[in-house]
């Protein structure tokens, strides 16, 4: 058997920075609550539809929906969602992926959708994560590692950037296995602020510590399946439809791979209704911060 992996920078490359055109209302639709005529205060909700995502293709092996400005596509008007940078759709064929590359002064997630993604870096880990596994990275001072797809089928996963909130940590890494079960008609709490837990040294077990004031949840959820969640005030969340289908609220409905941005009130708490499809239910993720 034979492998192919090329580093993220040198895919990078092959790429020529430019602007795209911000879409339109028609693509990137926007929706607001009502609000009384004594406050301008309203919830917002942006509705991101899977076919306004960049779809990258730099080599044979890699197909990546990018939410957010990476690489060769450069968006000013689409750089990031408060702390949350980067956040990339990726399929990988198997027996390739991305070879030794580096990070700093990051926390980067991959959640694995389909397949299984092999893990190696600087400070000794490897390792190889399947179907809703967590991988995590505090970048911080400088890491090197690769990301390779080393079975025979295709390899889907979200990769994840937030912003930590102080640069020149110890660099740091670890995962979560999952079983559906801590997922299955339930939201599933992933990792939150190390200020909110015991600490931030890792466990091992339970939700992943990182350094922001940020919180991520998944699940899957079957057809016809309503799940609350509270949006707290002065809050925002970035939410993906990975599989299948869901309402939000009775505004914005996903289709598979389209995403929302919303944005709470300033004054008080906001109650959400997440509602998987009635035929094909719904496998989403959600990340929680503070407006900005």
């Amino acid at each position: 058997m034979w492998m192919f992996a090329a580093s993220k920078e040198n895919i990078r490359s092959r790429g020529v920075k430019r602007i795209v055109p911000l879409v339109g209302a028609s693509a990137r639709e926007a929706f607001t609550s009502s609000s009384s005529p004594q406050s301008s205060e309203i919830m917002t909700m942006r509705h991101i539809p899977a076919n306004s995502l960049y779809v990258s293709t730099p080599t044979w092996w890699l197909e990546s929906r990018f939410h957010f400005s990476f690489a060769e596509y450069y968006n000013p008007a689409n750089s990031e969602f408060g702390v949350l940078r980067v956040l990339n759709d990726d399929l990988v064929k198997p027996k390739a992926g991305f070879g030794t590359h580096s990070h700093r002064d990051m926390e980067i997630f991959t959640y694995v959708v389909q397949g299984n993604l092999t893990h190696k870096d600087s400070i000794g880990t490897s390792e190889t994560l399947g179907r809703g596994a967590v991988q995590y990275m505090s970048a911080g001072s400088g890491i090197r590692h690769s990301e390779m797809n080393s079975s025979d089928e295709l390899l889907r996963f979200l990769q994840i950037w937030i912003k930590p909130n102080t640069r020149g940590l110890k660099p740091n890494y670890g995962s979560r296995i999952f079983n559906k079960d801590d997922r299955h008609n339930k939201i599933q709490h992933v990792l939150t602020d190390f200020n909110k837990i015991e600490g931030e040294k890792d466990s091992g077990q339970g939700v992943i510590p990182i350094h922001q004031d940020c919180n991520m949840y998944v699940s899957e959820a079957d057809p016809g399946v309503a799940q609350d969640f509270v949006l707290s005030k002065n809050r925002q969340a970035y939410l993906v439809c990975i599989e299948g289908k869901l309402s939000v609220s009775d505004l914005v409905n996903l289709d598979t791979r389209d995403a929302v941005e919303i944005r709470a009130k300033t004054s008080e708490d906001m109650l959400l209704q997440l509602k998987a499809d009635k035929d094909v239910g719904a496998h989403f993720l959600l990340i929680e911060m503070a407006l900005g």
